[in-house]
């Protein structure tokens, strides 16, 4: 009798915490908009749909050559898919599609996501981090007036030779240096004083801290250009690079944009990354901590350690993200400041980061949102039939088995809710293979109490009382049972491992399916058949 109660004390514990697995929650989420913390209430569904049943947004993705051709280019694309799979899973797409297509091509599908933007900054962003000191030496301001000389012979020899398109050819980039000498837009006396200045004398204005400049937000254009040249490059200081800032910053009614003077030697990079979470702070704002692995620990506490009061910028694909000054050696962790960036943006940044740099650049080449390829009227037709299909199962089990049948129906009724919690659990989505795997798996445990049936219905006919026959008839089913369910579930396992999509959801429901037949035809309806048994102890025969 107490082994009974235990039993029934395990199927009720399954019920309850099946319901609570597939009952929907609301749960409230923090984000910072406009510099303001904003709590959300969403709502939680336990089980989502797939692309098929829902639609969501298809990418894309080719090589992007316009900086230079690629050697390798399938060989970089196999590492980029991995590196783009990986983002895609920590941004809590689910059931998500990436494969290759052809040896220069990624195709992404993405469920029920909208936001189309975020996901291809996701997926498109190189992420390559490298923590650089700022330049201390002035280097900058000495070599100024050598910049404007070569951007004023330029103009000199555009000037004189306004026919010649050497410097559109080589890619220089270079425009016109006083706008006032190719157009009216300027004064004279802004001619005159360019005349003499230049532009990176002129514009480009020191902040106070070394290495750190600012520029007009309108001016950021024009000096971009000027960088590009080959020449511009040539004359910058030995060693060091020239970085924009990603933010603006107003001041006096003007939108600045900073401009960082860098060591070109990095101290470290994002190569040595392990973990980055986003988080958000009472001081610096939304940020994001990132871990280093134990040599890259070693590595940073060293260099930042000859670095203590410098400025080290953080950059990530050659756009400063911060510039904090170095108090102390810093370890394996650190953090970068988003300046004023929601939540959302350092979540995609902690991806980017913990997924790793692409290998290859990316860029998109289609995009589109698309619709669920099966129509609302399809959706409710297939539920029809799923329906139709498990009422006759119950009709042929009640109308062969009788009472027999009934106890395996309502192990069939917990079969269904613990398939369903158990796909809850491991945040599976409900796609239409994932739905006919459901539906054979129920096929699978009517199987299952087909064979236990039989076998105490030969025990009977051999004689044995009720209660031996229903004991004897689990334990020979029982090796039956598990050998079709244990090929079933490796068939399904290989399956998950080397299939994708919806294939996968085809093996995720199926395997959980096989788990819930074999706890509900051997545990609970036994169970049923030991309370059945207790509440008529005189019975002696079994309508099976």
């Amino acid at each position: 009798m107490s082994n009974l109660k235990y039993r029934l004390l395990a199927i009720v514990l399954l019920v309850v915490a099946s319901a609570a697995a597939l009952y929907p929650r609301s749960i409230v989420e923090r984000t910072r908009r406009n510099g303001v913390f904003v709590y959300d209430t969403v709502k939680r569904v336990p089980l989502k749909r797939g692309l098929d049943l829902q639609g969501g947004m298809h990418l894309t993705l080719e090589v992007d050559e316009s900086k230079g051709a690629i050697a390798d280019k399938s060989g970089a694309l196999d590492r980029a898919l991995k590196v783009v799979r990986t983002r895609i899973d920590q941004f809590g797409v689910a059931e998500p599609v990436v494969q290759k297509l052809g040896t220069d091509r990624l195709i992404v599908e993405l469920p029920g996501l909208e936001d189309a933007k975020r996901a291809t900054d996701v997926v498109q962003q190189a992420a390559f981090l490298q923590f650089q000191i700022t330049d201390k030496t002035k280097a900058f301001e000495a070599v100024a007036p050598r910049l404007d000389a070569i951007v004023r012979d330029k103009k000199l020899a555009k000037a004189a030779a306004p026919d010649v398109r050497g410097d559109t050819a080589k890619g220089n980039g270079l425009k016109s240096l006083f706008a006032g000498a190719d157009s009216a837009k300027k004064g004279a006396a802004d001619t005159a004083a360019t005349a003499s200045t230049g532009p990176f004398q002129r514009l480009v204005v020191a902040s106070g801290y070394p290495g750190m400049y600012t520029v007009a937000a309108t001016d950021e254009a024009e000096l971009s250009g000027y960088l590009e040249n080959e020449d511009i490059k040539a004359a910058l200081p030995p060693g060091k690079v020239v970085r924009w800032g990603a933010d603006s910053i107003v001041a006096s009614g003007r939108v600045l944009k900073s401009m960082y003077v860098l060591d070109s030697r990095p101290i470290i990079t994002g190569d040595y990354i392990t973990d980055a979470k986003p988080n958000s702070v009472p001081i610096e704002g939304t940020v994001v901590e990132f871990q280093l692995n134990n040599e890259g620990g070693r590595r940073f506490k060293n260099e930042t350690g000859k670095h203590v009061k410098d400025y080290m910028a953080i950059v990530l694909d050659d756009r400063v993200m911060s510039a904090p000054i170095i108090q102390s050696a810093i370890g394996t962790r650190g953090q970068i400041t988003m300046g004023g960036k929601d939540l959302a943006a350092a979540q995609d940044l902690a991806v980017v980061l913990k997924a790793g740099s692409l290998p290859v650049p990316l860029k998109v080449a289609e995009i589109r949102n698309i619709g669920a390829s099966l129509g609302q009227d399809s959706i409710t037709k297939s539920i029809t039939a799923g329906l139709i299909a498990v009422g006759l199962v119950v009709f042929i089990m009640i109308g062969y088995y009788r009472f027999s049948g009934m106890l395996a129906v309502a192990g069939l009724i917990l079969y269904i809710l613990y398939t369903l919690a158990a796909l809850a659990g491991f945040n599976a989505v409900l796609t239409l293979p994932g739905l006919a795997g459901f539906v054979l798996s129920i096929g699978i445990a009517v199987d299952a109490n087909v064979l236990i049936f039989e076998r105490i219905r030969e025990e009977i006919v051999h004689g044995k009382s009720l209660r031996t026959a229903i004991d004897e008839g689990f334990r020979h089913a029982m090796s039956a049972i598990v050998d079709s369910n244990v090929s079933t579930a490796l068939t399904a396992l290989v399956l998950y491992q080397y299939g994708t999509g919806p294939v996968k959801g085809f093996a995720v429901t199926l395997l959980a399916g096989i788990a819930a037949s074999m706890i509900t035809s051997i545990f609970v309806v036994k169970t049923f058949f030991l309370v059945w048994l207790n509440r008529n102890r005189t019975a002696e025969a079994l309508s099976i």
